[in-house]
């Protein structure tokens, strides 16, 4: 990370978001309207369905799971999509996919529409999300780090209003809370077709303005999607990292599961759950630009991963020491009581807040270093489909856990077994950092790169192209246009010099010279 990157990101999140250009800015603001108008809507629809519809658990339960589902099993068809007609397109059509589907929300009455709607929201996320990642990847060039610290910062704060304002609305009907977030994706849908340049594709192949098959300018049609997902399928190193990660977004999501249930078992009331969202959100809206700047600073790329893998385990170990001390209430405490029986919880969420936004931003940039330009958003699809399973999964065990725990009498059980996913996670990654996965990518020929050409930040210089509005160097393992793409899981030929492929290496991870990560960490020795 160079000076400049973080001066920005010590500079705060405000200043950091005015040095991007209207691009990015635009894809931030994007992010805050998705995540205020999905959670002003979300958290109070099982509710309107079990309430004023008067829907049986079971039919309320389908039509949850029909929506994740949808969004989680889509997401490599959204990827591919992004990366073969482009990401502006594929975000203007999940988004205007998603305002249809509140609408129908609000005004469905029947279950087969009610399920319908359901889905058309899941399959809505599984256009926009994997695009929105993948445009900003590309867009913010050598800036990946600081976009993407600045893109969790808009999520959390839209995480933040979003059940505020749906919480008002709701007050006067679910209805209206539908037409509202419906009406919010409708006009994203149209800013976007009017503000966002359309130049930012992706494509298997087809020239560019910058010499880079489907860098960013239009999309390319020489490979199908087909071939693209055999490509992606066969790449071990993402395969790996995307097993590895999974487990973490299972323990950041008992943000969601594990401390409102154990704010309701020792405070039997509601007034914790707030508290722990806002602290959450808070956290990362003022932090989260700073604390990437100062573990860039400190640790670089894949130390900072393993890092907040650690310190996300760490987030349970407060809950397992309180647990066998607590115990379950009957009726709300005095105020003074409830503060103390929060602590661990508010710990926990501090905690796991603090991981996220270490990992986060890094971990977003490493889905791109692993990988040809060409295949971003399939990458970014898969990648999210393997972290939904994660969290499907670990919903699954640490909902057992809970209640294994306090049948036998252990209540310190699940969260022990929290923090030893957390530490299994950090651990799986530290052997990919060592082993040199993360970085075993190329598909730049060794005669097309010399240590002259490369820049400080680790990747080669590139003419922009006439189609993007601020443009940035490509991403690490895109290609001169003479270069042939390598066959899935291979690498290119090579020159038979081992130094030479271990340089090659550190270009396409977006290392600096000598082997170092940008965040100045030397790399290990192979």
């Amino acid at each position: 990370m160079t000076g400049a990157a973080e001066g920005r990101l010590m500079a705060g999140t405000p200043a950091l978001i005015r040095s991007f250009d209207r691009p990015v800015r635009l894809l931030l603001v994007n992010q805050l309207t998705i995540n205020t108008g999905f959670y002003m809507l979300m958290p109070y629809l099982a509710g309107h369905l079990s309430g004023t519809l008067a829907l049986p658990a079971a039919l309320v339960g389908l039509i949850l799971g029909v929506r994740n589902l949808s969004q989680q099993g889509l997401f490599l068809v959204g990827g591919t999509l992004a990366d073969r007609l482009g990401c502006k397109p594929v975000i203007v059509a999940g988004c205007g996919v998603r305002a249809v589907a509140f609408l129908m929300l609000g005004v469905a009455g029947s279950v087969p529409a009610l399920v319908a709607a359901s889905a058309l929201t899941g399959f809505a996320g599984a256009l926009f999300n994997p695009a929105v990642r993948a445009y900003l990847a590309r867009e913010a060039g050598e800036r990946k780090v600081e976009a993407f610290a600045a893109f969790n910062a808009f999520g959390q704060l839209g995480i933040l209003i979003g059940p505020l304002v749906g919480l008002l609305l709701n007050g006067v009907t679910f209805t209206l809370v539908c037409l509202t977030a419906g009406v919010m994706f409708a006009a994203l849908t149209v800013a976007q077709v009017r503000a966002l340049p359309p130049g930012t594709g992706a494509g298997p192949a087809g020239p560019t303005g910058s010499g880079v098959p489907g860098a960013a300018g239009a999309p390319g049609t020489a490979a199908g999607g087909r071939a693209v997902w055999r490509e992606v399928a066969a790449d071990r190193s993402l395969l790996r990292f995307s097993l590895a990660m999974a487990g973490s977004y299972a323990l950041n999501f008992q943000i969601y599961l594990g401390l409102p249930l154990e704010v309701r078992r020792v405070t039997a009331g509601e007034f914790g759950v707030t508290l722990v969202f806002v602290v959450s959100g808070v956290m990362t809206v003022i932090g989260q630009a700073r604390v990437t700047a100062w573990a860039g600073r400190r640790w670089g790329p894949s130390r900072a991963i393993v890092r907040g893998l650690v310190l996300m385990g760490l987030a349970f170990v407060p809950l397992a020491v309180a647990a066998p001390l607590t115990a379950t209430a009957t009726a709300p405490p005095p105020a003074a009581a409830q503060v103390l029986l929060l602590l661990p919880v508010l710990g926990a969420a501090v905690l796991l807040s603090l991981a996220t936004m270490i990992i986060y931003p890094f971990e977003m940039t490493t889905v791109v270093a692993l990988g040809p330009e060409h295949s971003v958003g399939t990458r970014y699809g898969l990648y999210s489909t393997l972290a939904g399973l994660g969290v499907a999964a670990g919903n699954l065990l640490s909902g057992w856990a809970l209640d294994l725990g306090r049948s036998v009498g252990l209540p310190s059980l699940p969260w022990l077994g929290l923090a030893a996913v957390g530490a299994g996670c950090a651990a799986a990654v530290r052997a990919l950092d060592r082993s040199g996965r993360l970085a075993e990518h190329s598909v730049v020929s060794p005669e097309a790169v010399s240590p002259e050409a490369v820049s400080p930040e680790g990747t080669s210089p590139d003419p922009p192209s006439p189609d993007v509005a601020s443009p940035g160097p490509p991403s690490p393992g895109t290609a001169p246009p003479d270069a042939a793409p390598a066959a899935p899981g291979r690498h290119p030929p090579v020159s038979p010099a081992r130094a030479s492929g271990a340089r090659l290496r550190d270009v396409a991870a977006g290392r600096g010279r000598a082997g170092r990560w940008p965040g100045g960490r030397r790399r290990h020795a192979r």
